[in-house]
């Protein structure tokens, strides 16, 4: 078992102390949601894909225009039992059988099959999508665009409205940009202790790389991914070469907190109207933050505006070839009433 660190204690004591209270009759609420009219979103009461809805014919083929080489970067990581999950998420994939089925015919057809148990949105390489992250107010738990948990459409089955599968009926086909901040910064990013420190990616330092790594400003519609270095403790192309003990250590450093963008940083993204937001860690954001709540960029950003998050991406191919450009191409899975959803997005360039 992992030793814990003192800040995944802490979220996950006030986690546990804001689901306990709230089943009291005076729990603590924020009402900022309703006082401030999150709801309904930029794009009606009715919608349910958020960000994704950014897509547009004009977009898509100056996205394409990106392509100069015909190069292909798969960005995401392998999905696999003794790689790094936040808190007691996990992947356990079977293959029952060895073969599972057969033989069929005269030609003594087998096949296998595999049983996967896992939190499958929320696990590796993963997309938050409308379920994913909501708000206590004084009239229940509210989510993207005026959801409460306690609709009558949402429930143990299926979060309804919610469900990522009205994203990706939409996908995302957009301009991809990588902001390098180990190149900002000159070597990898470290956990940050309190606002200020250099593991916080502010507005200006978004606007620092942009401007250091000679691309176009960010705009509408675009796809924004943070480096950090942080991702490489989990290296994609050396994880299975290292012992059981590394996998151990590293699995414990990777999930201590994390480098990423401040709040500065995600409003500045969020007043750009980008369409993503990701990186290569576990939450993108910093962790712990610029200010005192933990996570507030998931708050502001996926149940405030509808703007979706990509974590656990590989940069590596692209940072090599210091390819901060290029065309993306994602879609969640259509899993009916998901939080999120893994998968393996694609940069062309």
């Amino acid at each position: 078992m992992l030793r814990m660190t003192g800040y995944r204690r802490t979220l996950l004591a006030c986690a546990g102390a804001m689901l306990g209270a709230y089943g009291s009759a005076g729990y603590a609420v924020n009402d900022e949601p309703l006082r401030d009219k999150w709801a309904p979103s930029e794009w009606g009461p009715g919608d349910m894909a958020g960000s994704a809805n950014r897509r547009s014919a004009a977009s898509v083929l100056e996205a394409v225009k990106l392509v100069k080489k015909g190069k292909v970067a798969t960005l995401g990581k392998v999905y696999q039992q003794d790689a790094p999950a936040f808190g007691s998420r996990g992947w356990r994939m079977t293959i029952p059988g060895l073969p599972t089925g057969g033989p069929f015919g005269p030609q003594e057809l087998v096949y296998n099959d595999e049983y996967l148990a896992t939190e499958i949105g929320q696990i590796g390489t993963q997309f938050d999508g409308p379920g994913h992250i909501g708000v206590i107010t004084s009239k229940g738990m509210f989510y993207y665009n005026g959801h409460f948990l306690e609709d009558k459409d949402i429930g143990t089955y299926g979060l309804g409205p919610l469900g990522v599968e009205h994203v990706a009926q939409l996908g995302f086909v957009c301009r991809g940009v990588l902001l390098d901040a180990v190149a900002l910064r000159g070597g990898q990013l470290p956990i940050p202790k309190k606002a200020g420190d250099p593991g916080i990616v502010t507005d200006k330092d978004v606007q620092a790389m942009v401007k250091r790594q000679g691309i176009a400003p960010i705009g509408e519609g675009d796809c924004v991914f943070l480096y950090t270095g942080h991702g490489d403790i989990w290296h994609p192309g050396k994880w299975d070469s290292y012992s059981a003990e590394e996998k151990q250590k590293r699995i414990a450093q990777f999930n201590a907190g994390e480098p990423g963008f401040g709040i500065s940083a995600c409003e500045y993204l969020a007043s750009r109207k980008i369409a993503l937001w990701g990186g290569d860690t576990w939450a993108t954001e910093a962790v712990p933050g610029e200010g005192a709540q933990p996570f507030e960029c998931h708050i502001k950003m996926m149940t405030k505006r509808g703007l979706w998050n990509l974590e656990n991406l590989d940069f590596s191919q692209l940072v090599a070839d210091k390819a901060y450009e290029f065309l993306f191409v994602w879609s969640p899975l259509k899993m009916k009433g998901a939080t999120g959803s893994p998968g393996n997005p694609v940069a062309i360039y």
